[in-house]
């Protein structure tokens, strides 16, 4: 059974933003380990504190996450259990052996009846020690842009930079719904947008409570 999951998934890749698992059958699906390494990687040499590549199983008709009932990472002779979250966020690890060795993720969610994709998400979620501040919005603004960069390659950064996503700055998901005292900040029920300026690098102005902030990611322009 293993090996026969290994041989229909050695050429399955991921795409930069987004992408959809290959249905083996209507209880599970699998993805290429390399294409998770790849992404670990740029992260894993880049200098980044806060900014994280994270990916999540989510419903494609409404991009909820999609409970995982049991998931595995599998290679030609050793099979190892997938760690995941109630969110629906595999936790892999960064490990160079896997990629050699032409791992594949296995993971079955709850719901069979579900229509699943892989979603990759650039965001900071582990923001102890900071505060709400203009401040620390510019660092983590300038962190996932950078992220972003990099995970785009050269290619597209450097000669088609003009096909990259506008960030216009970060937008911070609150555990309830919520409203900030500055108006020029919008809120839609529990998401912020901040439109990051230069001058807020060493701004220490407080906009809110940051212990209710669940994760920062990219405020991308349409």
């Amino acid at each position: 059974m293993n090996k026969g999951i290994l041989k229909r998934t050695k050429a399955i890749s991921l795409l930069l933003l987004s992408a959809v698992a290959l249905n083996v059958s209507a209880k599970e699906f699998v993805m290429s380990y390399d294409g998770f390494y790849d992404r670990l990687e740029v992260v894993n040499k880049g200098d980044f504190q806060y900014a994280r590549v994270n990916f999540y199983i989510s419903d494609i008709a409404t991009n909820e996450a999609c409970a995982i009932k049991s998931g595995t990472i599998l290679t030609e002779n050793n099979e190892y259990p997938l760690n995941f979250t109630d969110k629906a966020q595999l936790l892999l690890p960064f490990d160079k052996q896997l990629d050699t060795d032409k791992a594949v993720i296995v993971v079955e969610p709850q719901n069979p009846n579900h229509d699943c994709q892989l979603k990759l998400q650039i965001e900071a979620n582990e923001l102890e020690g900071l505060t709400l501040s203009k401040q620390s919005l510019y660092t983590i603004n300038t962190e996932l842009d950078e992220l972003l960069t990099d995970l785009s390659g050269f290619f597209v950064s450097k000669l088609m930079w003009f096909l990259l996503p506008e960030q216009k700055g970060v937008a911070a998901t609150f555990n309830a719904p919520t409203q900030l005292a500055d108006k020029n900040i919008k809120c839609e029920k529990s998401v912020c947008y901040f439109a990051v300026e230069d001058d807020w690098e060493d701004d220490a102005t407080i906009l809110g409570n940051i212990n209710n902030v669940v994760k920062v990611t990219p405020w991308i322009a349409k």
